[in-house]
């Protein structure tokens, strides 16, 4: 009696754990069924043009300034403009007495009418040598006059045209005199050498002025009608710049605008220490917004191409700048499939594929974090 029993209970066991583990399955296989498709947004790859450029950073310089000086040392008499306000070209910024300069060029003045006064006066003697001679000679035709006087009367009418030009000579030694002394005067007006904006004033009425020589700069002129963009460009990308190439850049002062410049001037050399070009472009600043001194971050544009598949930077996962490659999920037939593809150009916010997704394809742009190779997805396709 003990043995079936025994037997009828390993049965039992044998035929419930049969039935667990059919369960198991089947509620294994029901919860894959059940899972439902992650949600991500998807977009279709399309061909682009894409504009090829080099990426630069540089800073923003007025390409004209000057740096006011004073021409002649003295008292500061008066100072006509202040800081940040526009002046144009020769318009007056300060003046320096120069009442020494004043009582030279009045003497100088003076000097010219007495040597005219002179000049009148040999006017009149180089006459009179002149009368003189000719009537002597008459006198030496009729006998009347000596050979002696004859020779007398010649070197006084020399003498007198010797003196003629010594007071010709004289009013042009005064004449330069009062040249100088006009130009001095000039020296005392400081004026501005260019338009532009007052970016320093470093003067007062009745500071002692230097001259040019010796003097710090008492006026900074700056002119942000046209700046220059000064940029370094690796080696590598040396041979692709050009002169006329534009340069598209933005400033962090200014986020949202994209301002553009042309490439107008390349060093003929590489820098020895770190092998690199430098680049400067010209940025014409109407209306001024831009200022000197600016950081700006763009890039050199080289060419463009039509036909090229780019995508989202952020749809690309394992993103190697340097081996050109990553990974991005590609939807076919409601399944998320890793794809690997080869990178070409590569911007701030934009990635070309130059191989491993065509035209048409749906790829996931947003929501790739959750899918894993094979997923089941439902995708929203974005613009």
């Amino acid at each position: 009696m003990k043995l079936p029993a025994l037997t009828i209970i390993v049965a039992l066991l044998t035929v419930g754990l049969a039935a667990c583990g059919k369960n198991g399955e089947a509620s294994k296989e029901s919860a894959q069924v059940a899972k439902p498709p992650v949600a991500v947004d998807v977009a279709v790859a399309a061909a682009t043009d894409l504009v090829d450029g080099i990426e630069v950073t540089g800073s923003l310089e007025p390409k004209f300034s000057a740096d006011v000086k004073t021409q002649i040392p003295g008292l500061v008499k008066q100072v006509y403009v202040t800081e940040w306000v526009r002046v144009k070209k020769g318009q007056p910024l300060a003046r320096i007495d120069v009442a020494e300069s004043e009582a030279l060029a009045r003497r100088a003045a003076a000097s010219v009418e007495s040597a005219k006064a002179g000049l009148a006066q040999a006017q009149v003697a180089a006459n009179r040598a002149e009368r003189e001679m000719a009537r002597i000679l008459k006198l030496k035709e009729s006998g009347l006059a000596t050979q002696q006087a004859v020779d007398d009367a010649r070197s006084e009418v020399g003498a007198a045209n010797a003196r003629l030009e010594a007071a010709r000579a004289q009013i042009g030694v005064s004449e330069e005199d009062v040249r100088q002394s006009r130009a001095r005067l000039a020296k005392g007006l400081v004026s501005a050498p260019l338009e532009g904006v007052v970016a320093l004033r470093d003067v007062n009425v009745g500071d002692l002025a230097s001259d040019a020589a010796a003097a710090k700069p008492i006026f900074r002129i700056v002119d942000n009608r046209l700046l220059n963009l000064t940029v370094t460009v690796a080696s590598a990308d040396a041979a692709r710049i050009k002169v006329g190439q534009p340069l598209e850049f933005t400033v962090d002062s200014l986020p949202g605008k994209t301002f553009t410049g042309k490439v107008m001037y390349i060093n003929p050399e590489l820098n020895s220490a770190d092998r690199s070009l430098k680049v400067i472009a010209e940025v014409r600043n109407t209306p001024e917004l831009l200022k000197g001194g600016m950081f700006a971050k763009g890039r050199i544009v080289t060419g463009k191409r039509s036909g090229v598949l780019q995508v989202p930077r952020s749809a690309v996962s394992g993103l190697d700048l340097a081996a050109g490659k990553g990974t991005l999920f590609v939807l076919d037939s409601g399944l998320a499939r890793k794809r690997d593809i080869r990178t070409g150009t590569i911007g701030d916010a934009r990635v070309e594929v130059a191989s491993g997704l065509q035209k048409g394809e749906q790829y996931v742009v947003r929501g790739g974090f959750n899918l894993k190779d094979g997923d089941r997805a439902a995708g929203t396709v974005v613009k």
